[in-house]
């Protein structure tokens, strides 16, 4: 038991010797929370539009494909609904997390923003690709869609596998953009 402890007591030392770096994390679940609302709300409102079926049926039958789109159009609206997410979460990192960070380059640092977003994004896209496999048939198992009023539009089994790929890629976020795109912030 004492084992399991020392790795948290050395988090909470740290946190302790770094006031700053704590209170900016803090500020950074705030924000990821915020873009956790933007990223769920964003993959409702997709999903109830069908937005990702109509853009599966725009995407030409000739070409080859990773994914299968026509079948799962929620891999198209969560892609668009992180995107969104991505945006605010950089204006709140602008504003809000690093205000230091603004006489610098912005055209850079949005840039790698960005990459560090897009890689999540590769990283995530199969995660929550596996995810929703796996949680579709135990939502269909445990009869959980059926629990929601009639016409209720509401994609349990791709909101789980959003929940999955959002918990995987929070450190990612944090730590990489901490210590690429604002490495120049001091701690």
């Amino acid at each position: 038991m004492a084992s399991n402890a020392r790795p948290i007591n050395a988090v909470l030392a740290a946190a302790r010797r770094q006031p700053t770096e704590r209170k900016r994390f803090i500020k950074f679940l705030i924000v990821g929370a915020i873009g956790f609302v933007v990223d769920f709300g964003g993959f409702n409102l997709f999903h109830a539009l069908g937005v990702g079926r109509v853009v599966a049926a725009l995407i030409p039958t000739g070409l080859p494909q990773i994914f299968d789109f026509a079948s799962h159009p929620e891999i198209i609206e969560q892609t668009l609904s992180f995107a969104c997410a991505v945006i605010s979460n950089f204006v709140w990192n602008y504003f809000w997390i690093y205000p230091e960070a603004r006489g610098a380059n912005q055209a850079k640092k949005i840039t790698k923003f960005f990459i560090v977003s897009v890689a999540g994004l590769v990283i995530g896209v199969p995660i929550f690709t596996v995810a929703l496999a796996l949680w579709e048939p135990m939502v269909g198992t445990l009869g959980l869609q059926a629990l929601l009023p009639a016409g209720f539009k509401l994609n349990i089994a791709g909101n789980l596998a959003l929940m999955t790929r959002v918990g995987t890629l929070m450190l990612w976020n944090f730590f990489v953009n901490r210590y690429w795109t604002y490495r120049d912030v001091k701690r």
